[in-house]
């Protein structure tokens, strides 16, 4: 399971704090078809469906039990968690996990929806009976067996967003940074946010990105990642200026955010961050 933890400013301006896999690698460099050890190698007695149940739960148990300290000295906690929910033999299991899970505040399954240039964009969607409608994200009212909130975004448009905000040169409003000081540790990082390309295409009168897998890449979990992570904090109120201000929280309130897997805002000045621990894939 591939996991970003990401803190924001209430203008977008982000820092990525954390990212890896469970289980961890031990090494730098890895792909998820050479993974070793693998869920099934820390759980060799569990079936598929317990093993990831397992493996949700020490993840979320060490993330998001995890405190994270500000420059300032200020406490904080992650939250706002997106499990990604669609890979279809776990779909069910995401649900039940988030439903069940201690941290069933905090934690929500994850649906990214490509929408192309022909589709209908969200923004323009009707909100009905139940439903919460954001920016390129939405929660659908609670129906049938599943009886768990969960998100759906736009992944187009958000992989778009986080391309747009790792462009931005750092100090800037609404940069994305990476922790640290050697640049090289953060390589294999680099190949999953590049492993996609963007082609611009037309339609219903408006032009978007479509983002497609290249050819000699196979892992782009953790750009996956990182775009739940933003889809986080515009749950929680981040914004930027061009797209329309946030919605005022109470003052002195912090929130953070993570992204994910497997998914983050507050009325204070800029240097308040809020994490987003995101989902697994």
């Amino acid at each position: 399971m591939f996991y970003v933890v990401t803190a924001w400013a209430e203008n977008f301006t982000g820092s990525v704090i954390d990212y890896g896999a469970w289980p961890d690698q031990h090494r730098r460099e890895f792909s998820l078809a050479d993974a070793n050890p693998t869920i099934q190698s820390e759980f060799p007695r569990a079936g598929l469906e317990g093993g990831l149940y397992a493996a949700l739960t020490a993840l979320t148990d060490d993330l998001l039990g995890r405190e994270w300290e500000r420059e300032d000295g200020a406490v904080l906690k992650i939250e706002r968690a997106l499990i990604d929910a669609n890979w279809g033999q776990s779909t069910d299991l995401v649900y039940e996990f988030c439903r069940e899970s201690k941290f069933a505040g905090i934690v929500l399954p994850s649906h990214g929806r490509y929408v192309g240039a022909s589709s209908k964009p969200m923004t323009e969607y009707r909100k009905q009976p139940g439903d919460r409608l954001g920016f390129n994200w939405m929660m659908p009212s609670v129906i049938k067996k599943r009886a768990v909130r969960h998100v759906i975004f736009d992944s187009n448009f958000w992989k778009s967003f986080v391309h747009a905000r790792l462009a931005v040169p750092t100090g800037d409003h609404g940069s994305l940074t990476l922790y640290g000081r050697v640049p090289g540790i953060h390589q294999l990082l680099a190949e999953h946010l590049t492993a996609e390309y963007r082609v611009k295409t037309s339609g219903r009168g408006r032009t978007v990105d479509e983002w497609k897998l290249k050819p000699e890449h196979h892992d782009n979990h953790w750009l996956d990642c990182l775009a739940g992570c933003a889809v986080c904090g515009s749950m929680l109120g981040c914004s930027l200026p061009e797209f329309g201000a946030v919605v005022v929280k109470k003052k002195g309130r912090i929130k953070l955010s993570e992204r994910k897997g497997t998914h983050i805002t507050t009325a204070e000045p800029q240097k308040k961050l809020k994490l987003s621990d995101i989902r697994r894939k």
